[in-house]
């Protein structure tokens, strides 16, 4: 573990000015990136996801933002869970009290087995802890199992403030709204809480490093409806489409998608499948025009998931057979950010932030010999 987070004192002390960013293309100084790094549910690489412990461990390995997925409680509180389904995110397959509340439940179209944020009170969920999620990939990280909550928005929000003055630089974060169709239909709805702990806490505004994501179009009602001025980001996939509707995400990624989605969203954030697809040997090679049909509709863009396993890495960028070995993350970001994203979600933010320092030479004012000068 120690060897993977060599780099944190070296993202720690720094200051930077978020969240007005350049485009890629103009010329930035080592205090304002022109990508941003996304701690992908925190540093979910090196702690359960979704605690407020891989949260701050995000940001203080260099993470500008960090990502809480948003599920509800029976009682209409947000908490940040990746799936509303908690049996492989937390302890309470080990709670006797709770085994009568495993349930079989068809979400989005597919049954699941297990036990349901929507089943739960909030005082019941804060009585379970978090566990690894991949276990069998990421051994060293059940270490943590047992230890820590699941988080509310609201103390995800509180975080980013503490850590923003802890470490001198603003950390936004990227809440996103899971199955919003789902719960909209058990009256269950996100985004009228989401909107409510947004404006509360004085978040709604365009330069508050909020960035709110959806696989879905509630996007639209986000910005239509409810009037909310964050960053608004429309994620997609390599397969498929928003649930409930004709409409598939490659034809939300073609330039007349993209600039549909310019009328309600800032972002768009695709599958880095959609940005370098992958040929039959696993291998990846020139980018799509994804990117350059997203900036000509006026859409800044974040693929999503970098992960420093070989199971998750292009062939070309895997060292040995091990699955679960380190392989070569820093060369896909490298190559990634040379197809001029604007920012990419991690789920190693150290890792991240040294192959944007390797490529655009910041450091967060933080010098050694070694870094790339920009």
């Amino acid at each position: 573990m120690l060897r993977r987070i060599a780099l944190l004192a070296a993202a720690a002390g720094a200051a930077v000015t978020l969240p007005t960013m350049p485009a890629p293309s103009q010329a930035a100084d080592q205090s304002t990136p022109s990508v941003l790094v996304f701690g992908h549910r925190g540093a979910s690489g090196y702690r359960p996801e979704h605690t407020l412990a891989s949260y701050d461990l995000a940001a203080r390995m260099g993470a500008d933002v960090i990502e809480p997925d948003l599920v509800s409680t029976k009682d209409h509180q947000l908490v940040a869970r990746h799936e509303n389904n908690i049996a492989g995110t937390t302890d309470v397959a080990q709670h006797p009290e709770f085994a009568s509340l495993k349930t079989t439940k068809v979400v989005d179209g597919v049954a699941e087995t297990g036990w349901f944020t929507e089943d739960f009170t909030l005082a019941q969920l804060e009585t379970l802890r978090a566990v690894e999620r991949l276990h069998d990939v990421r051994e060293e990280n059940t270490i943590h199992d047992g230890r820590y909550r699941i988080p509310t928005l609201q103390q995800v929000i509180d975080l980013a403030a503490q850590d923003s003055k802890r470490y001198g630089r603003p950390i936004g974060i990227a809440p996103e709204t899971k199955h919003p169709s789902y719960f909209r239909g058990l009256g269950l709805g996100l985004e009228e809480p989401l909107v409510k702990t947004l404006r509360a806490n004085h978040l709604d505004r365009k330069d508050s490093g909020v960035y709110v994501q959806s696989f879905e179009r509630n996007l639209r009602d986000l910005r239509q409806r409810y009037g909310l001025k964050v960053h608004l980001v429309q994620l997609t996939s390599n397969v498929g489409g928003p649930y409930g509707e004709a409409t598939t995400y490659a034809q939300m990624t073609t330039p007349a998608g993209l600039r549909d989605i310019a009328t309600y969203a800032d972002w768009v954030s695709p599958d880095k499948l959609q940005v370098f697809p992958r040929a039959a040997d696993g291998t990846t090679s020139q980018p799509t025009s994804l990117v350059r049909d997203a900036h000509a509709a006026g859409l800044k863009v974040v693929p999503y998931t970098y992960r420093a396993e070989n199971q998750f890495l292009p062939a070309q960028y895997r060292h040995g057979t091990d699955p679960n070995a380190y392989g070569d993350l820093l060369g896909e970001l490298r190559d990634t950010m040379k197809a001029g994203v604007d920012g990419f979600f991690t789920d190693q933010a150290d890792l991240g932030f040294t192959a944007r320092e390797d490529v655009l030479g910041y450091h967060y004012s933080v010098q050694h010999p070694e870094a790339a000068a920009s």
